[in-house]
């Protein structure tokens, strides 16, 4: 089950029916188009239309599972006691006093850019179900940082 907010749960139906019904009819074309240019043994343009329809449909059926196992969380019921799915983490590396802020999404709305790390991550696994004013290290690829949480809110 993934937890997720309403917004995220919009984008995945949105791509889903674009991908359903712009996309795939593209692909099908593709391979008609290839297909009416003869022999298959070696239509090379054949071939990549079929892999390309096999990589959509891939992606058809990842958001398809992503949607039916999608738990969208309520945010008006979300605490800001301790950090969790959807807190808006604002802390400061003790290292060298840089400020920070991330949201902490699901899995399928991570996007850096915007702030949002996937609760999978080491930092989100470092912070959750901690409090303002708490210190946490936390284990990174590139060694351990240490994080001063300085305020929590709903994402």
């Amino acid at each position: 089950m993934a937890y997720m907010s309403q917004e995220g749960y919009d984008k995945l139906i949105a791509e889903l029916q674009h991908l359903e019904a712009v996309e795939r009819p593209k692909a099908s074309a593709a391979i008609a188009e290839a297909r009416d240019k003869g022999d298959l043994s070696e239509n090379s343009e054949y071939d990549a239309a079929k892999e390309a329809q096999g990589h959509l449909e891939a992606k058809i059926n990842q958001l398809k599972l992503a949607i039916s196992e999608a738990k969208i969380v309520d945010t008006s019921r979300l605490s800001t006691d301790a950090v969790q799915i959807l807190s808006k983490v604002e802390m400061t590396n003790l290292a060298n006093k840089a400020k920070m802020s991330y949201t902490i999404v699901s899995e399928s709305e991570a996007n850096l850019r915007e702030g949002k790390i996937s609760i999978t991550t080491p930092i989100a696994q470092g912070l959750l179900n901690h409090k303002v004013g708490d210190e946490v290290e936390i284990k990174i690829p590139r060694g351990t940082i240490k994080l001063r949480i300085d305020n929590i809110t709903v994402g």
